[in-house]
């Protein structure tokens, strides 16, 4: 194997946000990297498709939120994120309708965001600028935290997460925490929806992840022209100057281990040596395909089987010809019995009243779409897998019935004009994305299995974890610190080595030259 090169040769499995990353800070220190994916183009769910007829849809996230960490990454690699992306602040950032009543434009201009809420409830309006403050506050107290490894249960006992603990209210939910600051329901989900984000519940959430909506309006909601693909495939094309020999088409088939110790991949029927292995995809999935069970005692299958998982999407992808309305760029109706809607996707029940999700992107960007046509993404929370929905039998009528629901957002009219369908349900998600369970956002983020308790970066002997599935968690800003986190580990684990070799070559140069 090539463990006594000068620079050690590292194979990322996956092409996702994080393996892109990783793949950049690890070339930048001049380290060989091979990245294999098993799709024809870079991006996994962060990428955009082209349907027939001229249609593009983003798969999985439809905006980009807190661009700093990125921003980093290119900088750290000699580039600028705005040279090769346009990404585009939104206002209103969405549009959110209460089917019980009020609608709330959210915008990140305070004042025009304070009158929104006023028409809904006056007395909430006053605390709005309190809770961005005290967010603000939480924010800095636990980034410390979100930017170190958890390798050990010390971690849970570090300078920085002390000092953060007061701020987070760990056995607070998201919901229990807003209630400090406002008194009606509908303003506390327009701060707490965002727990979506991550498949959860904002009743069950940890309360730290008001963070969501305080990152939003304190530093916006980006659409990025072109789609989301476009920021892959912008890392993309930095990798490839930078050296990384990107494989497209070449799924990974299992990793290879020799006494214990991973030393490459086998992929397309050919072994390929490696020093280290990151690995970027969907957790269970991966761990289950690639990794075997003895190899991982901390993640069994039977703890897999056991580990709280998100919850899935059930996705329409529509190309309309013709135009919508007014309907803003991201839109979200919640539904009228929002805690039953959320409860029943929880007990595994297929709610008959759920809250939608539509992206509009052709608002902001016409690229979209071609000329005289809409691009329609539309995003209903469902219950994975472990419950017993034949979704063969409900996808039909399920998606009828979403349809139906659009109407209460003023479009009556698509259904003759729907020129391109595809629906993706729990069952899709698992069989053509390699999804978990259908658990579209990974392993759910409670408090069992969020820092120490959350998958390593660091995982095995030579192999390290990237993406929602591992610490810090889901969602592009978290993933990409992730990927910060698994190069800073990887390289300290070669130093360390390499200065081992060092020691023991030192003994053999004194032994010769004692025979000169």
């Amino acid at each position: 194997m090539s463990s006594a090169s000068q620079s050690p040769h590292v194979a990322i499995v996956g092409a996702g946000p994080g393996g892109l990353a990783s793949a950049m800070l690890l070339a930048r220190e001049g380290i060989p990297v091979t990245l294999f994916e098993s799709e024809p183009a870079v991006g996994g769910r962060t990428r955009t498709i082209r349907a027939p007829g001229g249609y593009k849809f983003d798969i999985g996230p439809t905006f980009f939120l807190y661009p700093r960490v990125l921003r980093d990454i290119f900088e750290a690699c000699g580039e600028r994120l705005e040279d090769h992306v346009d990404l585009r602040r939104l206002d209103p950032q969405y549009h959110l309708v209460f089917e019980r009543g009020g609608e709330i434009r959210a915008t990140p201009d305070l004042a025009r965001l304070e009158q929104e809420i006023a028409r809904l409830a006056p007395a909430d309006a006053r605390n709005v600028r309190r809770f961005l403050d005290d967010n603000r506050a939480k924010l800095e107290a636990f980034r410390p935290v979100l930017e170190q490894a958890f390798t050990s249960p010390a971690d849970l006992v570090t300078p920085a997460m002390l000092a953060a603990l007061p701020k987070l209210r760990p056995f607070s939910s998201v919901d229990g925490n807003l209630k400090r600051y406002f008194a009606d329901p509908r303003v506390r989900l327009a701060f707490s929806f965002q727990t979506k984000y991550l498949g959860m519940s904002p009743f069950q959430c940890p309360s730290l992840f008001t963070i969501l909506s305080f990152l939003e309006y304190e530093h916006g909601v980006y659409h990025p022209t072109g789609g989301c693909g476009a920021v892959s495939e912008a890392m993309a094309n930095v990798a490839r100057r930078m050296g990384v020999d990107i494989r497209l088409n070449t799924p990974v088939d299992r990793i290879l281990y020799d006494d214990g110790e991973a030393v490459g991949v086998e992929a397309g029927g050919e072994r390929f040596a490696a020093d280290s292995i990151v690995v970027n995809g969907d957790f269970g999935h991966a761990m289950r395909r690639l990794v075997p069970e003895s190899m991982r005692p901390r993640w069994t299958d039977k703890k897999l089987r056991r580990a709280k998982l998100s919850c899935s999407t059930f996705m329409l992808y529509l190309g309309i010809e013709g135009e919508v309305g007014d309907l803003a760029h991201h839109t979200i109706l919640l539904a009228r019995d929002y805690e039953r809607n959320i409860r029943e996707i929880t007990e595994g029940v297929l709610s008959e009243e759920p809250s939608i999700y539509i992206q509009h992107a052709g608002a902001t960007d016409p690229s979209l779409a071609p000329e005289g046509h809409t691009s329609l993404y539309v995003l209903v929370p469902v219950p994975n897998l472990r419950c017993s929905i034949d979704w063969q039998k409900e996808a039909p009528r399920y998606r009828n019935l979403v349809i139906r629901r659009l109407r209460l957002l003023g479009l009556t009219d698509i259904e003759s004009r729907i020129r391109y369908e595809r629906v993706v349900t729990p069952r899709g998600w698992q069989d053509d994305f390699s999804v978990y369970e259908g658990a579209t956002f990974n392993l759910a983020h409670n408090l069992t299995q969020m820092l120490y308790f959350r998958p390593h970066n660091r995982f095995g002997r030579n192999v390290y974890l990237v993406g929602g599935g591992t610490h810090p968690g889901s969602g592009l800003p978290v993933i990409f610190e992730g990927a910060r986190i698994t190069a800073r580990l990887l390289m300290e684990d070669w130093e360390r080595r390499r200065a081992g070799w060092r020691e023991q070559e030192a003994p053999i140069e004194a032994i010769r030259g004692a025979a000169l």
